[in-house]
């Protein structure tokens, strides 16, 4: 087990969530004045269906869902039973003629076809393999009715309290925000009591309860702890996770048997310390193979069920839309690798929803002009055969009847919509680094070699495993039985020690929450990167810290999306130099731009998403996009990113300040302006909705060029801890061509120093020691 040994720390959990005084404090209330919410003990659970109930659209919507999932599966296996038992496909394929009483000329019916009940009961009877399904997909629909009951009556509980105590009633629900249902639930805490372990709930407690095990598995996959890319021959890197390898992942670590978890709020004790982890691993790589080896044994039920599924799911969908799998759509490694910490499934669906269009035009940029030639070529055959064929029907209808006729017109359907995918549209304008930065808005996070980079192939192709083919989701889902057992007994059992390691480490208790992972904790001290404007701040280590600045980001938006939340004295700090930070950006791009402005923010920050594509926000805040708009000679000579920083500065600072999750004197003051009303209606949480989601994009560009910014400083600076010297303007001139850019000695010179200024360095002179001749 020694080569299981990871380089892991441990993290001691030096800080809560709760005000001071709050860590031994139990909250007692006489018996006769307790509310039915008082003290409720799976506040996981509880805010998970209170959650739900509210993305469902109420407590009707989502009882009659329910239901018609419980039909629909009966459906699937009922009527697949009687495709295959109980129909005579000799007659169905005019293979057997069918005796009528009557003349021989009487027309074949479709329940001709049937068998008669007891003919199809006996052969049900005789197939040993169809009983045994329908016998596991009995017991399974039991199983799901009962866990039906069993939600009816949680969820009806969960529709009292919203009439009782949140006074919301359902008919109301689906016009209500998520923030507005929060917000009431945190102001009912002093009157119920609902955690008996704190005086106030915040925003964040409710966010750990739902988020937890989300929390986790978000932490995971930015530390790449599961094995989920993998290297396959003739390939090359791919990436594989599936909604059943998800489920395996969670059956192990949280809710399963013998998971590491012994209820929704607390990981085992065993778990916490140290001294048991070799034994630990062993437990936990034992049972991965045995769930790997029961994934194997059913894989046969999975799978077929997988193919039905799909069958019935998208066979009218391609029959209607052929193209429709040819569509893209976000893969589940891009929605967990692109999730914020604490970040609620809507909010992450809408970002991802706003990211879709640029998203495929991006990919759309890269079609091959080898296949374009083809599929036009192609294209031209199908289609002039198929409009033989219309035109002939058109004549005459008995033309259908010919055999084979109408399946050669929907194959010709098919294969014109397919050689239409691959067609550019010729009014298309090749721009891959403008729609990279349109979708950094959205999603936020971007590997930093994709920098410049945008079109590279390579980029494509890791953007791919973000953006994936539905055809190609599907046909995941459809391996996923066959590949999920290998990939936990021969990929996931040999990690068991880090992952072991990685429970541990970062899990810290939070009062009034329980256990929680502690990049969900969102402190820039514990697990901040340097290189995100977090140096100086942090006390992290490379293992402690958040790949991609996860933990900045998140902090970000979990206070932007959260304006009544009161952030730690480390997180504040951070909160309080990105604004100076910025207000410095903003205030030199004033000086060098006119007071009409650069961009047109300053009249609304909601035209961003009103515009059905975001093609705006970057217009309006990178340069050399918009057409009126044009970067100065100053700002071309210093670097690309430098006149996008005061850009995006410039942006932000337009933005209403109400909206601003830098902390204030007067915080009680912007809060109570947009809470006076919040119980009254929605106008001001969708108002408050559209700026944060606005600043948060502008942010997240904005620390990407920063980000950029300081990286090319720090690789300047390395050339001169190197021993290299600029006594003059050609020894400038050299070191730059090592890098293999074209500009003139004296614009790299003055490059480098708008370069130190704007990042905020200091001196020139101070790394060219006395040479002010060069000054």
């Amino acid at each position: 087990m020694a080569a299981y040994d990871t380089p892991y720390q441990r993290l001691e959990a030096s800080y809560t969530d709760s005000p001071l005084g709050e860590h031994d404090l139990l909250v007692h209330v006489p018996e006769g004045s307790k509310s039915p919410w008082h003290h409720i003990e799976n506040l996981d659970l509880f805010f998970s269906r209170v959650y739900n109930l509210h993305q469902k659209n109420g407590f009707t919507c989502m009882l009659i869902g329910e239901m018609f999932e419980l039909l629909q599966f009966i459906f699937v296996v009922s009527f697949t039973t009687f495709l295959v038992s109980c129909v005579d496909y000799d007659i169905l394929f005019a293979n057997k003629l069918v005796n009528h009483s009557q003349s021989e000329h009487v027309k074949v019916t479709l329940p001709d076809a049937f068998l008669p009940p007891g003919v199809c009961r006996a052969r049900i009877q005789e197939n040993g393999f169809l009983t045994s399904l329908l016998i596991i997909a009995g017991v399974f629909w039991i199983h799901r009715l009962i866990k039906f009951i069993y939600n009816f009556c949680c969820y009806w509980e969960t529709h009292t309290f919203y009439k009782q105590a949140l006074r919301i009633p359902m008919s109301d629900l689906p016009y209500y925000t998520w923030e507005e249902v929060q917000s009431r639930i945190v102001q009912i805490q002093k009157e119920h009591q609902i955690c008996i372990h704190k005086k106030e709930l915040s925003e964040l407690d409710v966010s750990h309860r739902i988020l937890r095990f989300k929390n986790y598995m978000v932490a995971m996959v930015n530390k790449n702890l599961l094995p989920l890319q993998h290297r396959l021959p003739f390939l090359g890197n791919t990436v594989f996770y599936t909604r059943g390898l998800k489920y395996n992942f969670q059956l192990i670590f949280f809710w399963g048997p013998g998971c590491l978890f012994q209820n929704e709020w607390s990981l085992k004790p065993e778990y916490k310390r140290a001294g048991a982890r070799l034994e630990l691993s062993e437990k936990l790589a034992q049972r991965i193979l045995w769930i790997g080896l029961a994934n194997l044994v059913l894989c046969p039920l999975v799978l077929v069920w997988q193919i039905l599924y799909a069958f019935f799911s998208y066979t009218e969908v391609l029959r209607r839309e052929p193209g429709s799998l040819g569509a893209r759509c976000w893969s589940l490694y891009g929605r967990c690798y692109l999730r914020h910490f604490n970040e609620l499934d809507h909010q992450l669906q809408a970002r991802l929803s706003r990211a879709y269009k640029p998203a495929s035009k991006y990919m759309n940029c890269f079609l091959s002009p080898l296949l374009a030639v083809a599929a036009k070529h192609l294209g031209f055959l199908a289609g002039s055969i198929l409009a033989v064929l219309i035109a002939l029907t058109v004549y005459d209808e008995d033309v259908l009847a010919v055999e084979h006729v109408l399946s050669t017109v929907t194959l010709l359907g098919i294969v014109v919509t397919i050689c239409r995918s691959f067609i550019p549209d010729q009014h298309l304008v090749f721009c891959p680094e403008q729609l990279l930065r349109v979708i950094l808005a959205h999603i936020h996070y971007m590997p930093d070699h994709w920098q410049r980079s945008a079109h590279r192939a390579e980029t494509r192709g890791e953007f791919a495993q973000l953006f994936q083919y539905k055809a190609v989701f599907i046909l995941e889902e459809l391996l996923s039985p066959l590949l999920t057992p290998l990939v936990l007994i021969f990929y996931l059992r040999p990690k068991s020690l880090e992952i072991i390691d990685f429970f541990r480490n970062f899990t810290v208790e939070v009062v009034g929450v329980g256990d929680t992972c502690s990049f969900a904790q969102m402190d820039v001290r514990q697990h901040g990167n340097p290189t995100w404007m977090s140096a100086g701040k942090t006390e992290a280590s490379v293992y402690q810290q958040a790949e991609d600045g996860k933990t900045e980001l998140s902090l970000m938006h979990f206070a932007i999306t959260n304006p009544r939340w009161h952030p730690p004295r480390e997180c504040s700090a951070f909160l309080s130099h990105l604004r100076e930070r910025v207000q410095k950006d903003s205030a030199a791009g004033n000086q060098k731009n006119s007071p009409s402005g650069l961009h047109h923010l300053q009249c609304s920050g909601l035209s961003f998403q009103s515009d059905s594509e975001p093609h705006s926000l970057m217009a309006n805040v990178l340069p050399g996009i918009s057409p009126g708009v044009f970067p100065s000679h100053t700002e071309v000579l210093a670097s690309p990113h430098i006149s996008a920083v005061t850009e995006v500065a410039s942006a932000l600072r337009s933005l209403s300040p109400q909206q601003s999750y830098y902390p204030v004197q007067n915080q009680s003051a912007v809060c109570s302006d947009f809470g006076s009303n919040v119980w009254e209606g929605t106008v001001n949480s969708a108002t408050m909705s559209e700026y944060a989601s606005t600043e948060m994009s502008l942010h997240a560009l904005y620390m990407h060029e920063i980000l950029d910014l300081c990286k090319e400083v720090q690789w300047l600076d390395s050339q001169w801890e190197g021993g290299v010297r600029m006594y003059h303007q050609a020894d400038i001139l050299k070191l730059y061509k090592r890098k293999g850019r074209k500009m003139s000695s004296l614009h790299r010179f003055r490059r480098y120093r708008c370069l130190l200024y704007c990042t905020g360095r200091s001196p020139v002179k101070s790394f060219l020691g006395n040479r002010e001749d060069i000054i």
